[in-house]
């Protein structure tokens, strides 16, 4: 083991180190566990050195939850996740009996034994630093290191925490940036990033691959196929992320700095899981709207898109949007400021999506706005928000017209392989 500006990279007989990544459905049950140990061995038996991140198994985290709510209707942030965490600690578990069965020595730790230190906010850690002694010496040893994804500990309390959904990835991707890994693979139930959601458009074709700031605009917009901060992880790091299907060896998707071709546009997501909350007839003054947002960002809500309205009569309307699960937070907020500037009043739409188009071509391709527009008004299909970077167009319309925008705006702006014109 070397160190290199102060990164560790694994230097016995093997070829590599390679970082894996194995989700829910790819150890949903027994057989399936076994089939990830026998990839994971062959990856060994060939040379390379590998760490395995595992999830929980099948909907196993979506059952704890159901039974915490069960058992009790309040808030319990730190024991909800002491109760999370024990289930991806039954799958490492499991998957290094299994892997040991093959006959390759094996060692599991959690996430907090692999030296993984996250801020306290339970159910929203974030990554700090990873510590990584001991899963080095795993590997220095010879032995597959099995690691509990999703979670890790807050030093200064020294309480497990959880990293919020997709943070598997986050662990994975994580990791192999403080090993100082070679690539990252995440292995899913999809064989990789497609042009949209396959399960609304026939149409749409797997990438081969894909930039990291392209991946990072498709997951912020809600394409689950990663979680944005293991991305973020990777871009920073430049890890390599091969995102591919646990069920056979075909290649995936590669996320990396550069790609072969600059696609103009690249992909289409959506996301169904946010609202809109609108304060109307704010005073039109300075410090009002940071007197809504402040309290906003201090309880954790993560606010998307922002549009103010300035009217003549001296106030303004200001319409945002948040994950759906943060509605109930961001309405008793809106309502509390709304009664201290003495605005109007607050409305909530629950009934919203956003439809978002990206490409790292757009930079230089001018009309793709105006395109967009087009083709959703040809379909009647109203916008009521709009945000922009310079690689993504995101527009706010009706929830229940979303999968047809998707599917217009797939083959309009020739993501269907035809000619658009």
């Amino acid at each position: 083991m070397v160190l290199v500006e102060g990164v560790y990279t694994y230097t016995p007989a093997s070829m590599a180190l390679v970082v894996h990544k194995y989700g829910g459905t790819s150890v949903a049950d027994a057989a399936r566990i076994r089939n990830v140990a026998s990839r994971i061995v062959e990856v060994h038996k060939g040379g390379d050195g590998v760490v395995a991140v595992v999830s929980a198994m099948g909907r196993r985290t979506d059952e704890l939850l159901a039974l915490a709510q069960d058992v009790s209707d309040r808030s319990h942030p730190r024991e909800l996740d002491m109760l999370l965490t024990a289930g991806e600690r039954v799958t490492m578990a499991l998957v290094a009996m299994a892997i040991e069965d093959l006959g390759v020595p094996a060692t599991s730790f959690t996430g907090s034994q692999a030296g993984i230190l996250t801020t306290g906010r339970h159910g929203q850690a974030e990554i700090l630093e990873i510590r990584a002694g001991r899963v080095r010496d795993g590997l220095d040893q010879g032995k597959v290191v099995i690691i509990a994804g999703f979670q890790g500990v807050d030093p200064n309390s020294r309480d497990v925490t959880t990293l919020g959904r997709g943070g598997s990835d986050a662990t994975a991707v994580a990791l192999a940036a403080a090993l100082g890994a070679d690539r990252c693979e995440i292995f899913t139930d999809v064989d990789g990033v497609y042009t949209a959601d396959p399960r609304v458009v026939a149409s749409a074709t797997k990438l081969d691959e894909v930039t990291y700031e392209e991946m990072l605009e498709l997951a912020s917009a809600g394409a689950g196929v990663l979680m944005p901060r293991s991305v973020e992880f990777g871009r920073r790091f430049t890890i390599p992320i091969h995102v591919r299907s646990s069920f056979h060896k075909g290649e995936g998707t590669w996320v990396k700095e550069e790609t072969m071709e600059e696609a103009v546009v690249r992909g289409i997501a959506q996301n169904s899981d946010e609202s809109k909350v609108t304060v109307y007839q704010v005073p039109d003054t300075p410090g009002v709207a940071a007197s809504l947002f402040e309290p906003l960002a201090a309880a954790g809500v993560n606010v998307d898109m922002i549009v103010q309205n300035v009217s003549h009569d001296g106030t303004t309307d200001i319409s945002f949007t948040v994950p759906s699960v943060s509605i109930a937070t961001a309405r008793d907020i809106a309502r509390g400021v709304a009664a201290s500037v003495e605005a109007g009043g607050v409305s909530i739409d629950e009934s919203i999506a956003k439809v978002s188009v990206v490409g790292i071509g757009m930079k230089t391709e001018s009309g793709i706005a105006a395109r967009m527009f087009r083709l959703l008004s040809d379909q009647g299909i109203n916008i009521q928000m709009i945000s922009t970077s310079p690689i993504r167009i995101s527009c706010v319309i009706a929830g229940d017209r979303v999968d047809e925008a998707v599917r217009t705006l797939h083959s309009g702006l020739g993501l269907d392989g035809e000619d658009p014109q």
